[in-house]
């Protein structure tokens, strides 16, 4: 058992020297030390006043708690721009007299992530995420923890997209 805790206490400034491996499950080169995350802007049809602004933040806390980067207001190593595309509700489940027994509320984001040091991972993507809610409930009394829910999902899915990479 010693030799097993000490091969693994030798081992892991190994990992870690290696400069792409982190146990966030990040893979950010040695040499990437900034990143700037600009506001999302509010591109959808139906408005959601707080839904970039919360996005913008929860993003950037996502980097700020994940990864060892410095954020910077502008020319970071890493950019990440987006904007919100859509924002939609609409029937999911129908009962038999074809009446909405359930809504889906539905936000749609694209983002654009440029790594200035390593091109080849830039990436231009769009990412969907939905939460369901009773249709019994207006809109107005469960959306502000739909749309928290969904800022996560978008978040993580964002986050894993652009420097996790899976």
């Amino acid at each position: 058992m010693k030799k097993l805790i000490i091969s693994l206490l030798i081992s892991l400034p190994l990992l870690s020297a290696c400069g792409i491996y982190s146990f966030t499950g990040t893979s950010i080169q040695s040499d990437v030390k900034t990143i700037t995350i600009n506001y999302f802007e509010y591109k959808a049809l139906k408005v959601n006043p707080t839904l970039s602004n919360d996005l913008t933040e929860a993003l950037k806390d996502q980097f700020r708690k994940l990864t060892r980067l410095e954020q910077v207001d502008m020319d970071g190593d890493l950019e990440i721009s987006g904007e919100v595309t859509g924002y939609d509700v609409r029937a999911s489940a129908v009962t038999a007299d074809e009446v909405a027994a359930q809504n889906r509320l539905t936000v749609s984001v694209r983002i654009v992530f440029e790594n200035r040091k390593y091109p080849e991972d830039n990436l231009e993507q769009s990412f969907t995420a939905y939460e369901d809610y009773d249709s019994t409930q207006s809109l107005e009394a469960v959306e502000a923890s739909l749309c928290e829910t969904i800022v996560d999902k978008l978040i993580e899915d964002i986050f894993n997209a652009t420097v996790a990479q899976w």
